[in-house]
């Protein structure tokens, strides 16, 4: 009796730590949007945007085509609307927490929307890889939650210093981040 015991122990816990050895090998993302960049003020500028939530951070992931080469500044903007020729209808920068325009995690402030800035190249395509915890798509929180705002694209460079805009030149693409 004391044999069926123990085996029967042991096989109750190869079964469990077998359960959460596969259970930590799939790691599904929590919530996923992809949006579709749209060409804005007379430009060619498009691309495709993925965001995915996975425990607690925010995974984006860009790629775009028809820009002039060189350095763009990526932004996002206080609402999903793409509607007017400049994309102006997106209203200004994504900025929950009051903060001046700046560099992504500057001690001195910056939005939320601030992203920063990618280059272009010869062919005119870029890409731009971010990842963060101020963000979420499936959350509550009005400070992090991206959903309804807009991504645009700048015909050209932040310079993280100019308010409450960077000076980042017109908006060359416009896409709304809805779920």
């Amino acid at each position: 009796m004391k044999t069926f015991i123990l085996i029967l122990t042991l096989s109750c816990t190869l079964v469990l730590i077998s359960c959460k050895i596969n259970n930590s090998k799939t790691t599904s993302p929590e919530s996923t949007v992809t949006v579709y960049l749209n060409s804005k003020s007379g430009s060619s500028a498009v691309g495709e945007v993925k965001f995915q939530q996975i425990n607690g951070l925010v995974y984006m992931s860009a790629k775009l085509e028809g820009l002039d080469p060189g350095t763009h500044a990526f932004h996002l903007h206080e609402k999903a609307d793409c509607s007017s020729d400049d994309a102006k209808s997106s209203g200004g920068h994504w900025n929950p927490t009051a903060q001046p325009h700046g560099k992504w995690g500057s001690k001195e402030g910056y939005h939320r929307g601030d992203v920063g800035n990618f280059s272009a190249d010869e062919t005119g395509r870029g890409n731009i890889e971010f990842s963060t915890s101020e963000w979420c798509l499936t959350c509550d929180d009005p400070n992090k939650n991206i959903v309804g705002k807009a991504i645009i694209v700048h015909q050209g460079v932040d310079d993280y210093r100019t308010q409450p805009t960077g000076d980042a030149g017109g908006r060359v693409s416009c896409g709304g981040i809805i779920e």
